[in-house]
Order: structure tokens, then sequence, then C-alpha cells
């Protein structure tokens, strides 16, 4: 009705659309510009430090990391690691007094903007993304000298213990304990869904310490040598063919004190961190423009590229991922200003990975009979793209790291304030 506000906005929304032209015209009028910019063949001047890796990775990145068909396992990318250790370069986001490049996150960007050009992703290494962080801010003086240092060198890889049988999206539930004793806790229960257990050699672990204290009290966080006796690692294979995740067992399995971080029955707050964490590393804009990058060389491949059908498609799609670097950039320089995400978060998440997912359907159908074979379709000289793998790889995205449901709900109750 006329007494509500809404009415007004509908009709200046109605009247700058007439104007300017409505969303579907200006998405297509950005897309074109970006892709003028792009195609005119030449290349952007980068900063003179991001010219230098630029030229590094061309003449160094070997033909097995362009373009891999599937996420890379640990052993097959520490050698890679260790190149860019060497160099300086394996840390973007660490302050330079841990040993990282101190970068703001938008030089960050750009970073991730040059890998992409040769086909290189990011590997997943939650030691760099999310225990390194975690112990710069609560970790001791002698828990950051020890296990900084080796995290960088990819002498020791981290996985994760969070996820349990009975406690995913509801973490607190988690079963799994910790028992004191003397100077060492004692630690029985079962991890599920551990990327790369198999391959860790350690593991940052949440444990209930106190079974009488509330749900999300009583928990602790532990740093766990994966080698310790009483640790059972079942790999579990997933659509894709790959072991990428693991049931982990703990019997008895002993652990030193010191390798408790912050105070005990603290952890649900370290914990709360690293799920921030994991939640801005997954909504991270390289998986949807890796995905986005090879709808264009699907599309090109079989002359879809000025189709216009392809066309609206593509370009709606590459306005997404802009928005998401957009929305990505701006939590991340958050979190360098040493602000704290709370719930907010929750939406990158969202975001990220349903915007993945639709650009992997758009391919799925774009590739035709090859987006349901096991099979690569070569796009360029030594260039092929997997469409089932990337697919496969992407459904999952809006269950882990805590269900989109569970996100909406965390966006209804802290941030619209429903109950």
């Amino acid at each position: 009705t006329e007494e509500c506000d809404i009415g007004v906005y509908l009709k200046r929304a109605m009247a700058l659309a007439a104007w300017l032209g409505d969303a579907r015209a200006n998405r297509d009028r950005a897309a074109e510009l970006a892709e003028r910019g792009g195609d005119d063949g030449a290349r952007a001047e980068l900063p003179a430090w991001l010219e230098e890796i630029r030229a590094w990775v061309e003449d160094n990145l070997p033909p097995a990391y362009r373009y891999p068909a599937r996420r890379m396992s640990w052993r097959e990318a520490h050698v890679w690691h260790r190149k860019l250790h060497e160099r300086g370069w394996v840390a973007p986001a660490w302050p330079r007094e841990f040993g990282g490049m101190g970068l703001t996150p938008y030089e960050e960007l750009q970073l991730h903007e040059v890998y992409e050009t040769f086909g290189l992703n990011t590997f997943q290494n939650m030691g760099l993304t999310m225990l390194g962080p975690l112990l710069q801010r609560y970790g001791t003086p002698a828990q950051q000298q020890e296990y900084l240092p080796r995290i960088l060198s990819g002498e020791t890889y981290w996985c994760q213990g969070y996820s349990e049988p009975e406690a995913g999206s509801d973490l607190a539930a988690l079963r799994t304990s910790a028992v004191r004793e003397g100077d060492e806790f004692v630690v029985n229960g079962q991890k599920i869904w551990t990327s790369l257990a198999h391959e860790a050699d350690m593991m940052f672990l949440l444990a209930r310490t106190d079974p009488a204290a509330k749900k999300q009290q009583g928990i602790s966080f532990l740093l766990v040598d994966m080698k310790t006796p009483g640790i059972t690692v079942n790999p579990i294979v997933n659509l894709t063919g790959a072991k990428d995740f693991c049931s982990v067992f703990f019997d008895n399995v002993r652990v030193p004190a010191k390798n408790l971080v912050g105070e005990p029955n603290q952890g649900w707050t370290m914990a709360k961190s690293v799920l921030g964490s994991e939640r801005i590393m997954i909504g991270h804009p390289r998986f949807a423009k890796s995905a986005l990058q090879a709808l264009r060389q699907i599309g090109a491949n079989r002359g879809l590229s000025e189709e216009p059908v392809f066309r609206h498609l593509y370009r709606g799609l590459a306005a997404e991922v802009a928005d998401l670097e957009a929305l990505y950039v701006r939590y991340l320089d958050a979190l360098r200003n040493g602000r704290q995400l709370g719930a907010e978060v929750s939406l990158l998440k969202i975001r990220s990975s349903e915007t993945w997912q639709r650009i992997v359907e758009a391919l799925r159908e774009t590739a035709g009979e090859q987006g349901a074979l096991d099979a690569q379709e070569a796009v360029g000289e030594g260039l092929s793209v997997h469409a089932a793998v990337q697919f496969l790889h992407a459904r999952p995205a809006t269950i882990y790291g805590g269900s989109n449901e569970i996100q909406r709900n965390i966006l209804a109750a802290h941030l619209l304030k429903l109950s």
C-alpha cells in the first residue's frame, strides 16, 4: 500500500531501470567491458613484486600442476610447496614477522589471479590457512616456534579433527573425550570426513575435557601427532574415486599437555576462530573462478562463445563471480584489521558454494555427454577440462564447513534476530 515505504522503493527501482538499464543489461555491459580488457592482446601491467612471481611461475611450474583434473594429494603438492617456500611465497596472508608475505587482501587476490592464469589451484593446506593464523593469535611462544616454521617449510602437514558421526553441522555435540592424566591427555573417540588424514603428520583436534559442562563449554583444542599409538586412519573413497576423506579412531591416545592450545575448556573460542577461517577458505572465489574458466574453455572449444544463449549465461555467472570477489575482499580486509568476523561470514560460505555449483552445473550441461563421463575434453595444447569431476567436487560444497541450511539459520538468528 502507499502507507509502506517498500512501494516507494519499488517505483524508484523501476525508474532507475528505465533510465540506466535493468540488472541483466548492466551485467552484460560489465562483462563486455571486462572481455575487451582481457582480449586486446595486452596484459595489464603488474606491480613489480607480482611480475617477478608471474615470470618465475611461468618458467618453473611443472606441466602436471597446470589445470589438474582433480585435487592433488599432499604427496603430489609438497614439491611445489617447498619451491614456493624457498622463494618466501608460500604464505601470502601471514604477517612478515611469522615468515609470511604480509600481503593485503587485494594483493592476495591479485596473486591468486596470476596463479589461475597458469591453471595453478591453491592446494589444500589447513596448516597454512587455518592452524597457522590461530597459533599466531592463541599459541604460546614455544608452540609458535615449534610449529609455524614447519608449516611454512612443508615439513609438517596438518589435518583437522572436528566433525564426528554425531557432530557435523552441530559441532558442539562432539563426543571425543580427552581426560587429563598427569602431564598428558588421554583421547578416545572418532572423527570423520577428515580431509587427507592418511597423509597428515599432525592433527588439530577438538575434544571434550569437561563432560559436565554445557555443550559449547568443556571443549579443548589439542595438537596431536598422527604417529601416536592408538590412532587408526581409514580412508573413504569419494564419488570421484579419490581418497580425500578419512575416518580417524582414537583408542587411549596419549597427547602431551603442552600440546593444549589456549586454556583448558576454552576450545570453543578457538573452534569458532578456525571455523571462521575455514569459511573464509571455502568462500575463496578461486573455486568458482576456476570453474568459470573451464566453462569458457569448453564453450570456446565447441564454438559457443558468440552464441547468444551461452554468452548471456556466461556473462551472468561472471558477474556473480565478480560479486563474490568483492565480498571476499571485504571480509578478508576486516580480518586483517583485527576485527573478529561473526555470523556474517556465513554469507560468504553460502554465496561461494552456491555460485560454484551454478557454474559447474552450466559446465556439465555445456559439456553434454562428456559432462557425465569419466573423461577429459582437450581445450587447447596441453589443456583439458574434466567436467564430471568438477561437477562432483562442487556437490558437497554446500554441506562441508557447516551446511548452508545451518548457515542460513545462523544468519537469521544472529543478524536478523529471528527466533
